[in-house]
């Protein structure tokens, strides 16, 4: 209904609708584009702010409206050599992409997802890429349970910050059952527990960077299952919980990209048997935007999307 909307992504919620509904999706760096006044980061640096979009064009000249440094931020992404717009259409080269079709725990995915992440890898051959298949560089079973930690003491600290700044006492009936499920959970964590799930992902983002050495892009699917129903991932007031759990099955490649603070971007290059959208995710090297817009922009004129609708839609 519009070329853009806004949106943060704090484990994947900008890529995941964006691959849901057939648009592009981009995560920023880390320290890309500011969080203030009020906030210096979020969740430890897991949240950045941008937006989906229809088209790569706008994905770019959106990020060179809101990129840069505010003084007094707590991380710093490079500059870009030139705007980001200006990569849109700018040759690639011959780009060295790792597939990685399993998650990132090893465990495997829809069939669907499989199809679309190796439909774009085929898309990328045709044009001159190189692909290298690969599997997790990463303990996927560690880093999930360090997002965990990180994401629910987040969520206990945002509504303590808010009732701090609006002067309410929260209660379980203002939030949905899962958010002050998560916040009990946050709240019953040590300092250094919270503490240590940092230093795990710091450790994961470093062998992340190290692999990533040998790549110049990595490419998964965006999801582990098609698009699903409306209520899916609710969670009942006797199961808490449950829509947390059940979205590490549903998303199971995007969060890891938060907690390493490098830059992803979901495009919608493949359909389903039910004319459904399924993106495919291309995550980039530590402030290396560029690239993924090179890229993105030369499959975008290889298979344009701005047209197509999934059977439900607005």
């Amino acid at each position: 209904m519009t070329p853009m909307a806004h949106g943060n992504d704090g484990g994947g919620s900008i890529r995941i609708p964006a691959a849901c509904c057939g648009l592009v999706g981009l995560l920023p760096t880390r320290g890309r584009t500011p969080q203030g006044p009020h906030y210096g980061d979020i969740f430890s640096g897991l949240a950045q702010n941008h937006a989906v979009t229809v088209s790569v064009r706008d994905c770019a000249r959106l990020l060179d409206a809101t990129a840069g440094y505010a003084p007094g931020d707590p991380y710093v992404a490079p500059p870009p050599a030139r705007p980001f717009a200006d990569e849109v259409g700018a040759e690639p080269g011959r780009l060295r992409i790792a597939l990685m079709t399993e998650t990132w725990r090893g465990a495997s995915v829809h069939a669907d997802c499989v199809t679309a992440a190796r439909d774009a890898a085929a898309l990328c051959e045709r044009l001159g890429h190189h692909i290298t298949e690969v599997t997790s560089p990463i303990d996927g079973v560690r880093a999930a349970r360090a997002f965990a930690a990180v994401w629910s003491s987040g969520v206990a600290w945002e509504i303590d910050d808010w009732a701090r700044r609006t002067g309410r006492m929260p209660s379980p009936g203002d939030f949905e059952p899962l958010t002050w499920a998560l916040a009990e959970w946050g709240r019953a964590a040590k300092a250094s527990d919270y503490l240590l799930a940092v230093t795990d992902l710091q450790r994961m983002a470093r062998t992340l960077a190290a692999f990533m050495a040998d790549y110049d892009v990595m490419l998964t699917p965006t999801t582990g299952e098609p698009p699903l129903p409306l209520g899916t991932l609710d969670s009942p007031p006797d199961h808490p919980t449950y829509g947390f759990k059940r979205s590490g099955t549903f998303a199971p490649f995007t969060a890891v990209v938060n907690s390493a603070g490098q830059p992803a971007i979901s495009l919608p290059l493949y359909w389903n048997g039910d004319g459904l959208p399924i993106g495919a995710h291309f995550i980039g090297r530590y402030g290396d935007e560029a690239t993924l817009f090179r890229l993105a922009s030369q499959l975008e004129a290889a298979r344009p999307w701005a047209g197509r609708r999934p059977p439900v839609c607005a």
